[in-house]
């Protein structure tokens, strides 16, 4: 009632913010890998670009359903913004390969700044999305490989057997020259009737495929994409297929490298994240992770 008796209008409650709702102590807990290692990212961006990571196990091969996290990934960067790609893989699928880089230089843009961070390695087709970048940033730890694409296929008896392409594709050359040679020789008959033809042809596509991909990805970045692809895909001069091309390696080959000693104080923060994101995966699964998205798949 008012002072003469009459009633009182009630008053609108005024709208309230919405409260911040508090995480609870067990998620915090169950999180707590996670959220350190994004403050790690966090951290490292101060003086850095924005920050994407992208791990797979030693039995995870890249592939296409690496699509699905590299988007979410890409999610709240602006186009044009200078990306930097912390890779490790030890390789896979080179269709799949040019599609998650080609994805990441879409948001860059042409023009557009791209590093690529190796902390420990990037072979076979880890290698091939490093070469997109602008810069491949690398230390005493890190490696790349050569471009040997490994491919899966049944044998005789059903089993699964993964060919190097390009080690089967030099076999069979030897194979035919000899029988040329020496065509009456039994044992370079029984040996050369031992490759699959249809293999030949499936493994030569393969070698062009990455040889092309290769080389697209080099001319872009105005190198010398002829040469540089050769000496990659040389099994002569890289005969094993986990052979190491070290930071100094990949510069006398061409590759603009961003050299940082183990001692560097932005590099030991790229270490220490790189050892948070290793102990966080098996060896059958992989992470993408960025200040904003965090996915163990």
């Amino acid at each position: 009632m008012s002072e003469n008796g009459d009633e009182k209008e009630p008053q609108p409650i005024a709208p309230q913010p919405p409260r911040a709702i508090d995480k609870t102590p067990m998620f915090t807990a169950m999180n707590a890998a996670r959220y350190q290692r994004q403050t790690l990212i966090r951290d490292i961006e101060i003086s850095q670009p924005k920050l994407l990571c992208y791990f797979t196990g030693n039995k995870v091969p890249v592939d296409r359903a690496d699509t699905l996290g590299f988007v979410d990934m890409l999610h709240n960067v602006n186009p044009g913004d200078p990306i930097d790609l912390m890779l490790h893989t030890p390789g896979g699928d080179v269709d799949a390969a040019e599609k998650l880089i080609t994805l990441v230089r879409s948001t860059t843009g042409e023009e557009g700044q791209l590093r690529v961070i190796v902390p420990d390695y990037a072979k076979s087709a880890g290698t091939l999305m490093a070469l997109g970048a602008n810069t491949i940033v690398m230390s005493d730890s890190s490696e790349l490989g050569p471009i040997d694409p490994q491919v899966s296929s049944k044998d005789g008896n059903g089993n699964d057997v993964v060919y190097s392409v390009l080690t089967y594709l030099l076999a069979y050359e030897e194979a035919k020259q000899a029988l040329r040679e020496r065509p009456e020789d039994v044992a370079n008959r029984i040996t050369f009737e031992k490759f699959d033809p249809t293999l030949v042809r499936k493994f030569t596509s393969v070698k062009d495929r990455a040889r092309l991909f290769a080389e697209n990805l080099l001319k872009r970045r105005g190198a010398n994409f002829s040469k540089i692809a050769s000496e990659l895909m040389d099994i002569n001069r890289y005969p094993s297929h986990g052979q190491m091309i070290g930071w100094e390696a990949a510069r006398n080959i061409g590759l603009t490298i961003d050299y940082l000693p183990l001692s560097d104080p932005i590099w030991r923060k790229y270490w220490a994240l790189y050892c948070h994101l290793r102990l966080a995966i098996e060896s059958d699964q992989r992470v993408f992770e960025s200040n904003y998205v965090s996915l163990i798949m």
